[in-house]
C-alpha cells in the first residue's frame, strides 16, 4: 500500500460490518490510525479483535455519547483528521404506510447522527490542522422510490447537510472539507438481508437490472471512494457528492 493516509486519526461510525468495516479496512491499510466506532459492542469488539484496532461503542443519535467519543480521542491521540459518519438503517415504507415512530427513528439515525458528527468533531479537526468529513448517503438520496419515503428523505437530507457543513468549514477554516457519497445497492449485510426477506424471489436480478453496469456494487467500491477524500489527493474537492452508482443516475 502507498499509506497515503499516514500520519492521520480517523473515526468510522457503523464500523463492526459492512460498508464501515471495509472503509475501515481500507484506510488502516493506508496508514491511517482508525478508531471503530458501532452501536453493536458485541460486534465492534470482534471487528475492532480483527483489525487489532481502537474502538469504542457509539450511539450515533446521543450527544452526550459523541461528546464523550470526541473527548476521547482528542486525549488519547490529540487530532481528528478523518471523520466517516456512515451508521445508518432501513425501514419504512411509502408516505401512506409509514408511521410516525418510523420515520423518526429512520431521521434520527441516518440524519441527526451526521448533524451531531460534524457539530462535535469540527472543533478537534479544526485543531488538528486539516480533516476531511465523510458523510455516507445513498442513491436513494438522489433518485427516489415509492416504497422509501422515510429513507429517501433522509438521505437526500445528508446529501444537502455536507454541502451545508462544506460552506461552513471553508468560511471558517479552508482546511477541513466535506463531501457525501452516495452508493447505489452494494452486496452489504443489510442489502443482502433485503434481498433475502423479499417476497419476490428474483429482487436481486430486478436491483441488478436498474444499473447499466449490470451488477451490485462491492463495499470496497465505496470503501475506495472514501480513501481518496480522505486523502490530500482531494484537498480541493468540498461540498460535492460521489455517486458510485453503475450508471444507474446517468439513466
Amino acid at each position: 500500500m502507498s499509506q497515503r493516509l499516514k500520519n492521520k486519526v480517523a473515526l468510522i461510525t457503523g464500523a463492526a460490518q459492512g460498508l464501515g468495516k471495509e472503509m475501515a479496512s481500507s484506510m488502516i491499510k493506508e496508514g491511517a490510525e482508525v478508531i471503530l466506532s458501532d452501536v453493536n459492542e458485541t460486534l465492534l469488539e470482534k471487528t475492532a479483535k480483527e483489525f487489532s484496532s481502537s474502538f469504542s461503542k457509539l450511539d450515533v443519535t446521543n450527544k452526550e455519547e459523541w461528546k464523550s467519543i470526541i473527548k476521547k480521542i482528542g486525549k488519547d491521540f490529540g487530532s481528528l483528521n478523518i471523520l466517516v459518519n456512515n451508521a445508518g438503517i432501513g425501514g419504512g415504507d411509502n408516505v401512506e404506510s409509514t408511521d410516525i415512530e418510523m420515520w423518526h427513528k429512520v431521521h434520527d439515525v441516518n440524519l441527526n447522527s451526521v448533524f451531531l458528527g460534524c457539530k462535535y468533531a469540527l472543533p478537534l479537526m479544526r485543531e488538528s490542522g486539516d480533516g476531511s468529513i465523510i458523510n455516507i448517503s445513498s442513491m436513494s438520496g438522489i433518485v427516489a422510490s415509492h416504497n422509501l419515503a422515510a429513507y429517501n428523505s433522509s438521505k437526500a437530507a445528508v446529501r444537502h447537510l455536507s454541502k451545508s457543513v462544506a460552506l461552513h468549514c471553508a468560511k471558517t477554516t479552508n482546511l477541513v472539507r466535506c463531501n457525501s457519497i452516495h452508493p447505489v445497492f452494494a452486496r452489504t449485510d443489510m442489502v443482502q438481508t433485503l434481498i433475502d426477506s423479499a417476497p419476490d424471489r428474483n429482487i436481486e436480478e430486478k436491483l441488478v437490472k436498474q444499473i447499466p453496469l449490470r451488477k451490485l456494487a462491492e463495499p470496497i467500491d465505496i470503501a475506495n471512494a472514501a480513501v481518496f477524500l480522505a486523502s490530500d489527493e482531494s484537498s480541493f474537492i468540498t461540498g460535492t457528492e460521489l455517486l458510485i452508482d453503475g450508471g444507474l443516475s446517468a439513466t
